[in-house]
């Protein structure tokens, strides 16, 4: 299996609760689980693959510590590592649910790195997002806000895409 590193930005904790539930599905080490707060970019390097997460604020705003972690990352060359996204948002914010996935991923498009485990939209409701790319989000986007209940289940089927990619 390829060496997983989850890096996460939070502000009030609930991205955290989602890395750890996929920390714990993916079988990936606590100490391969990482606060961009307290991470350098240059970390990613001893990853096959990437994981990255944050929640979308305000007006679809990108978690503030992780824009900042995007900083450095858009500087390297991620050639050969892949990378998965997820998020956290709201979707009673039609216009703007979970677009730090979208963010995270267009701010990484020229770093060569290999998006994997898109997530279907079915079962989302929303007008716009950032990370809707073609009908698919480009990663997986949580709502514990308004759907906790769907939040095991997605995070299950996303982790299994990824060992699938993974192989």
């Amino acid at each position: 299996m390829k060496k997983i590193g989850i890096f996460y930005g939070t502000t009030t904790g609930s991205t955290l609760e989602v890395a750890e539930m996929i920390a714990r599905e993916l079988n990936v080490s606590p100490q391969d689980v990482h606060d961009v707060a307290r991470t350098a970019p240059s970390d990613v390097a001893g990853y096959d693959v990437i994981i990255l997460g944050a929640s979308t604020w305000g007006a679809g705003d990108l978690q503030e510590d992780m824009a900042g972690f995007l900083d450095g990352l858009q500087s390297l060359d991620l050639e050969g590592k892949e990378v998965a996204i997820f998020g956290c948002g709201d979707e009673s914010m039609a216009d703007t649910f979970c677009n730090s996935v979208g963010e995270i991923y267009h701010r990484l498009h020229d770093t060569k790195a290999m998006f994997i485990a898109p997530f279907s939209n079915d079962g989302y409701h929303y007008d716009h997002s950032a990370s809707d790319v073609n009908g698919m989000i480009v990663g997986l986007c949580i709502d514990n806000v308004n759907h906790p209940e769907k939040t095991e289940a997605r995070v299950k089927a996303w982790c299994e895409e990824i060992k699938k990619e993974c192989e």
